[in-house]
């Protein structure tokens, strides 16, 4: 039985202790070096803190990252990855609500961002303790006090917290539990078949919980993870030479990843040739974009995941058979629940749905679920909440937000967001409807609509070189009058959130026509 994810770490260093772990673009490390900068990092975290204590990391992706993380955990407490280059209010805000015992800081980027936020000044009234995470890697060993801190730990003591955007404009820090971790991680390697030869090319920051699943699977198997630096996405033939130079054969990317790709076909000019599984979430894959991949890749296996950050990254899964194809304006399945996990639909007096075609909200139980969200019990209750459909014992539930249905074929499909639900015109609109018909469109590449509560209208956000004209031409064919966007606004480019999703708050601060 496990108990905790450095757990992985021990024993492939004991299997297979030269073999690579993790690499970034300068450098590498084996699992039996990991395991023994884990053990200095932990060592100087415990001499600094009493276990199940917040420390946050500000740096950038690289291995010395990621040991601090497995550092942090060994030593009882859990890390809150920070990305240096986010503006500093926000992370200042971050730090404020997590009360960190300690900040451990990474490279240049964190080092700048640190002073800019005033870590390093030694006075009576800084409260926030920041190091240099090169002290704590070069730090001596104390075997009996991580012995002790290991007797001392549970399964369900916090691994990690991630914060993600929230509807107040207060960021909310997620904590998840080492059960969640290694109960998900273990099916998701199972299901997909990951093993010792799985190279992955890890694109999520650390702060988005994709990367959970490359970090984790990754310890779990015994495999190789390629942390990928975010200026590679700004060059895309350079990404796809970096993913061939080092044999990646596993991509658990973001939508917006594969799209950068797609948009400019730059696999006509570079073709990784071990790429094998092709995994994507986060968002809603545009037909187009899939079928760009799927022609360039025919025997690869892909994979529509769902799921937020709440129920540990991913609670339903879809994986593509290789015979099926998809109208442009079609959705994909969300598909069927991970083992050991429950997810079902509930309408608005908590009835659960089970007819094909009735749109509720998606509800998820089991392990999986977070611990809550960080000093914030209002909003924990406000969601994690008992199961209306059980009466007889506890049993907590997550309420995701979001709408879906059952298909004819039993499998689930999103909707949309409660909140991107809207009443217009008398008449209630799901704007992905919209959206999906938009991207089906001949030079349309993303789109996303919002709609402006205060003006009444829907405005239709795009990139692409469609005209106005031809969109309005070709959704007149498809939608009724009052579902055609009042307002479109062709972009180079929709705004993206730093976990690569369409950031639909910029684009509704828009200045309306």
């Amino acid at each position: 039985m496990k108990t905790s994810v450095v757990q992985y770490l021990e024993e492939n260093a004991a299997i297979r202790p030269d073999n690579t772990a993790f690499a970034d673009a300068k450098n590498s490390i084996t699992y039996s070096a990991l395991l023994s900068c884990v053990q200095s990092v932990a060592t100087f975290v415990a001499k600094h803190s009493k276990g199940r204590c917040p420390v946050a990391v500000l740096g950038e992706k690289s291995c010395n990252v990621v040991a601090a993380f497995l550092g942090i955990a060994y030593a009882g407490c859990f890390y809150v990855p920070l990305d240096p280059k986010h503006p500093a209010e926000r992370l200042n805000g971050i730090l404020d609500s997590l009360c960190p015992v300690l900040i451990l800081v990474e490279g240049a980027a964190g080092e700048r961002a640190a002073a800019s936020l005033g870590l390093f000044q030694n006075s009576e009234d800084n409260q926030k303790q920041a190091f240099l995470l090169k002290d704590a890697l070069d730090h001596p060993i104390d075997a009996v006090l991580l012995a002790q801190r290991r007797r001392a730990a549970v399964d369900i003591d916090p691994l990690y917290a991630i914060f993600t955007s929230g509807s107040t404009g207060k960021p909310k820090g997620v904590l998840v539990s080492h059960r969640s971790v290694i109960d998900f991680i273990e099916v998701f390697s199972q299901t997909f078949g990951f093993d010792e030869t799985t190279v992955f090319g890890n694109q999520a920051p650390f702060d988005f919980d994709v990367s959970v699943k490359d970090i984790y699977t990754g310890l779990r198997c015994g495999a190789r993870v390629e942390l990928l630096e975010k200026s590679l996405f700004s060059f895309p033939v350079q990404l796809l030479d970096r993913l061939e130079e080092r044999g990646v054969n596993t991509l658990v990317w973001a939508v917006s990843a594969l799209v950068i790709i797609s948009t400019i076909d730059a696999l006509a000019e570079k073709r990784p040739e071990k790429l094998a599984n092709i995994l994507f979430s986060g968002e809603t894959m545009p037909i187009r974009h899939l079928t760009y991949w799927r022609q360039h890749y025919p025997d690869a296996k892909f994979v529509n995941l769902y799921g937020p950050t709440e129920i540990t990254c991913n609670c339903t899964y879809y994986q593509i058979s290789p015979e099926e194809n998809f109208a442009e304006e079609s959705a994909l399945p969300i598909g069927s629940a991970f083992p050991n996990e429950q997810v079902f639909l509930l309408d608005s007096n908590d009835h659960e749905i089970t007819s094909p075609g009735e749109v509720g909200e998606l509800c998820v139980a089991g392990t999986c679920l977070a611990l809550g969200y960080l000093n914030d019990p209002e909003r924990t209750q406000a969601v994690f909440c008992q199961n209306p459909l059980t009466r007889g014992w506890p049993e907590k539930i997550y309420r995701t937000g979001d709408l879906a249905c059952y298909g004819e074929n039993g499998l689930l499909y999103f909707r949309s967001r409660k909140d991107f639900q809207i009443k217009h015109m008398g008449h209630r609109i799901e704007l992905q409807e919209i959206e999906l018909h938009i991207q089906s469109i001949d030079n349309v590449n993303r789109c996303c609509c919002v709609f402006f509560k205060d003006r009444q209208k829907i405005v239709a956000f795009y990139e692409g070189t469609a005209s106005t004209k031809e969109i309005i031409g070709v959704l007149r064919k498809k939608l009724p009058p009052y579902m055609i966007p009042n307002v479109f606004e062709q972009l180079e480019r929709l705004p993206i959130t730093p976990n690569g999703k369409i950031d639909r708050t910029k684009l509704s601060c828009y200045t309306v026509k």
